[in-house]
């Protein structure tokens, strides 16, 4: 029995997006055997380094969408040192397999989705999403279709990277007491702002459970209740203040908080 050809697929997201992609391209070699390896959430040196041994010992293929540029060069760069066949996707994948199979692709139309402008779209919203997550970059904050604002543990994270894979570009701040917020905050176009909130007893377990993660007090002023509350009455205030839409994220999975915030925005 032939063995089948291996494909390491890295992403720094869930993957499913380049998996897509990839099937798409191997409609084209259907007499092939091949099993996909994806590594999801690779974000650091170290994961790269690790996967690329794997790839090493069972001679495979590597196929990456890496958003971070430094990490996607030291992908390249690895790959190339190690003698690993690799592409960063999707240009040119079908040449790439063709050189790893040996024989050039089938020319029958319809088997690869077209690859159009939403494609890239949709991959320039995640890699501004990712400079503009948790407060980090607040330069640009004009430039995004969405800004989530909202205390410690409502979601902001996981909720801009589920609408950034919709292809919008997302920030998200943090509210943090005694910090302020940045000025270029108030710039943005209140229509295009959604404050978060949550549930104070489910927010104190979210934060006792990250505190006990941590190796902390789970008691500590942070998941205090009645602290909780107050963070929260402020926060809602604030947003009102603003004239910014609320979005109560409290007992919701993230497709259902995404749609709300779509629908009172006006986006959907």
């Amino acid at each position: 029995m032939v063995s089948p050809q291996l494909l390491y697929l890295l992403s720094d997201a869930t993957g499913e997006t380049a998996e897509k992609i990839v099937m798409a391209g191997l409609t084209q070699f259907r007499d092939k055997q091949v099993k996909i390896t994806r590594i999801s959430n690779v974000r650091t040196k170290n994961q790269v380094y690790e996967a690329l041994d794997l790839a090493l010992k069972e001679k495979a293929i590597v196929v990456y969408t890496i958003v971070n540029r430094d990490l996607a060069q030291l992908v390249h760069d690895e790959c190339d040192a190690l003698g690993l066949p690799n592409l960063d996707l999707i240009t040119p994948l079908l040449m790439k397999l063709a050189e790893f199979f040996g024989r050039s692709p089938g020319e029958t139309p319809g088997l690869l989705h077209r690859i159009d402008e939403d494609y890239f779209r949709r991959i320039e919203a995640v890699e501004f999403t990712v400079r503009h997550d948790d407060g980090q970059e607040t330069r640009h904050l004009t430039k995004a279709d969405i800004v989530l604002v909202g205390i410690s543990r409502t979601s902001k994270t996981p909720l801009s990277m589920y609408l950034a894979h919709r292809g919008l570009k997302v920030a998200n701040v943090p509210m943090v007491q005694g910090i302020e917020l940045p000025e270029e905050l108030f710039h943005v176009d209140p229509k295009k702002v959604a404050g978060l909130v949550i549930e104070p007893e489910r927010l104190m377990e979210l934060r006792a459970s990250r505190l006990r993660n941590l190796g902390q007090d789970a008691r500590a002023a942070y998941a205090d209740y009645e602290k909780i509350e107050e963070e929260l009455r402020q926060a809602r205030a604030f947003f009102r203040r603003q004239g910014w839409v609320v979005i109560d994220v409290s007992g919701k999975a993230v497709e259902e908080t995404a749609n709300e915030v779509l629908v009172k925005l006006k986006i959907k």
